[in-house]
């Protein structure tokens, strides 16, 4: 039962190889739009702290086209984002693209390598993508002696990783609700492009 739970049974979407060009179009789709998300929200003064809207392209293309798209997006994505908006700002840009970057590997991984569902993917890469910012943080605080969070530089890095959880909590749950959606209609979709 716990297999059929967490076990996906259908078949995973096309990895993406990276001696193929196209691999290289779709990575520079999915980090456009992982720069342009959070660029619209903040046009809304929609938190992106909050809302996380940075985080879902890079999902996407994890979870649809491996880790290894993951990671490249993951990477790419806030260092254009500083380029294009100045967001995030420079003291913690390391610690994003840490962050983002392990979303890319674990989703990708999770679910290639071990063919989860989307959803536990998703959850397992939220998980460790957390992890590794708290990881990045303690790693800043030995290099620079300080913690780059809006709870001020003499706060832990467990304290400024969970305050930045708890901020994010809507983020986590749009994602939660909204990623494996998306990955449910194409393949609806996908099935019944197949059966005409």
């Amino acid at each position: 039962m716990i297999r059929r739970i967490a076990i996906n049974a259908q078949p995973l979407p096309l990895t993406l190889k990276l001696t193929d060009a196209r691999t290289y179009g779709i990575i520079a789709v999915f980090t456009m739009l992982s720069v342009l998300t959070p660029w619209g929200f903040h046009q809304f003064h929609l938190a992106g702290a909050t809302y996380l809207p940075m985080h879902i392209f890079i999902f996407i293309a994890a979870l649809g086209f491996g880790w290894q798209a993951g990671v490249i997006v993951g990477l790419l994505t806030p260092f254009a984002s500083y380029l294009v908006s100045g967001m995030p700002a420079l003291t913690v840009l390391p610690q994003i693209a840490v962050e983002v970057a392990v979303y890319g590997l674990v989703a990708g991984l999770l679910r290639h390598r071990y063919n989860l569902r989307v959803v536990w993917a998703l959850l397992g890469a939220i998980i460790g993508g957390r992890l590794a910012l708290l990881g990045a943080v303690i790693v800043v605080q030995f290099a620079s002696g300080n913690v780059y969070s809006p709870l001020g530089a003499a706060t832990t890095p467990s304290a400024a990783v969970w305050h930045t959880v708890a901020l994010s909590w809507p983020g986590m749950l749009i994602q939660l609700a909204l990623i494996p959606t998306i990955f449910w209609i194409a393949s609806r979709y996908t099935l019944k492009k197949r059966s005409d």
